[in-house]
């Protein structure tokens, strides 16, 4: 994108929102970089310089613009489309690995050389693995200093940095502004003394269909582990350093999001496993625009556009679910996962609700008596076989695998069909054209809208929704509109 400079012009000129993220403008006269919907009188066409991430602007010697906040923009959709070396890496970033692991730990979960990583990072994002991380650790910094009360040297090791000096010349240098200032400029807005526990918000591209993403989540939730309350949804995350809790509401222009960490420095994971559940870096023009020009789709996206894939905090947890979830009801399945929970989870506290657990991990799964668990025999045969390929790690699901590999692995594992891989895929590796024509739903929609409906004819049929096949998804379940994954739950 930043390589068509004509287009990225038109963008800035037009002030664009739909492009923050896919590139940043900077100014050579000013030395500040903005995004493209920056609302200050632009530059000349002479003065700009077009940057793939914030980190490359960063690099390149450019401060965050004051009044736009280039760095707060939603993240680029390539990292949700693509599964190759560089989108895997970007993602495995926004969740803290380079923080914890450094960059060969990050090399070594794709699977390449240290160099291999930093040579591709560099040629598309202009930046290499520590200058994205550190430009995370800025964006993390920057949102304990504007949201809470916790003193300066704690935010510096709680957004990832070495050293309070570390922390002080990064925020100097990439916002112009002290520690100090920052936080005096954001004003006396409300904040938190409560170790842990941060208000923000999740910005998207707009716009947003909160029904089937919030009434999905609100209808599958497991007991104990997520619920809605007071119009959010709620749950537990198991990360890093320890547990948390987040609450979700939708609002008209971003989602409010509060976090209960045990331990700040999971605060850019938690954000970032936020971020990917509720599809927020989407780019529903693109999207919508595609699936509009099927004739028998373009009612529904015109109904409700924008709508998002609902996908998972945790991708073991989802593919267990996904398993207990075969052949019965919704909330035969909560009361499936309920029991797992019970018997299995680590126990959490939750002062604000009626959270109780964590999900269990597949470690923990690993030692559960199949005899004791209320379902048929070969199911139970494949949920273990799941667990113990989960936890050996013969099967791999996490945040930077490879989609193609991830999807062998598991439809070589007995009991494991098309539908379970593919709803998997959509949900908990994020692939946007995971597709399931063997889905009740979506076949009973397809006969409704005049589609094929046979498995085979509605597959090729599909390959004109490619790459947002699991959008297509999304908007043929809408049809259904009694269910209640398609209603945003009453307060």
């Amino acid at each position: 994108m930043h390589t068509d400079t004509d287009r990225c012009l038109r963008a800035a000129q037009a002030k664009d929102a739909r492009f923050d993220g896919w590139f940043f403008i900077a100014v050579v006269t000013t030395g500040i970089y903005c995004r493209p919907s920056c609302p200050v009188v632009g530059p000349k066409p002479e003065n700009m310089r077009f940057y793939p991430s914030a980190a490359a602007a960063q690099q390149a010697g450019f401060r965050a613009c004051k009044r736009c906040r280039p760095d707060a923009s939603p993240g680029s959709p390539e990292w949700n489309e693509r599964a190759d070396l560089v989108a895997r890496a970007m993602r495995l970033i926004a969740d803290g690995v380079v923080d914890r692991d450094g960059v060969p730990g990050l090399a070594a979960r794709l699977g390449y050389s240290t160099r291999q990583v930093e040579r591709q990072l560099l040629a598309e994002l202009g930046a290499g693995p520590l200058a994205l991380a550190r430009a995370q650790r800025a964006q993390t910094a920057r949102l304990l200093i504007e949201t809470s009360a916790l003193p300066m040297a704690d935010i510096a090791f709680a957004a990832g940095f070495a050293s309070v000096r570390a922390f002080n010349e990064t925020v100097r240098e990439i916002f112009a502004l002290s520690p100090t200032e920052l936080r005096q400029r954001a004003g006396r807005g409300p904040r938190t003394s409560v170790p842990g526990a941060l208000t923000l918000r999740l910005p998207f591209r707009a716009p947003l269909c909160p029904d089937n993403l919030f009434g999905h989540l609100a209808a599958t939730a497991v007991p104990g582990v997520e619920e809605w309350r007071d119009g959010a949804y709620r749950r537990t995350l198991r990360l890093p350093y320890g547990p948390g809790v987040v609450t979700l509401s939708p609002r008209p222009d971003h989602i409010a999001c509060q976090l209960s960490l045990a331990d700040l420095r999971d605060l850019a994971g938690a954000i970032s496993r936020c971020r990917r559940l509720l599809d927020l870096d989407a780019d529903p023009a693109a999207v919508d625009d595609l699936l509009r020009t099927d004739l028998r789709l373009a009612p529904l996206v015109d109904k409700a556009p924008g709508r998002r894939v609902p996908r998972a905090v945790d991708a073991d947890e989802f593919a267990v679910r996904a398993v207990l979830g075969q052949q019965v009801s919704t909330a035969a399945a909560r009361t499936h996962a309920g029991r797992l929970v019970s018997a299995h989870g680590e126990p959490v506290e939750d002062p604000a609700g009626g959270l109780t657990h964590l999900f269990p991990s597949v470690q923990a799964l690993a030692g559960l008596d199949p005899e004791k668990l209320a379902m048929p025999r070969t199911r139970r045969a494949t949920l273990t076989g799941l667990i113990g390929a989960l936890a050996e790690g013969r099967v791999a699901l996490g945040v930077g695998s490879d989609w193609d590999e991830a999807r062998a692995s598991l439809g070589a594992l007995p009991g494991l069909g098309p539908w379970t891989v593919e709803v998997i895929a959509m949900r908990a590796l994020g692939d946007p054209d995971a597709f399931l024509p063997t889905d009740l739903g979506v076949r009973r929609a397809a006969t409704e809208l005049g589609l094929p409906a046979t498995p085979g004819a509605l597959t090729r049929h599909s390959t004109h929704w490619r790459p947002w096949r699991a959008y297509a998804v999304q908007y043929l379940w809408a049809t259904d509109a009694a269910h209640a994954i398609n209603r945003l739950p009453a307060a």
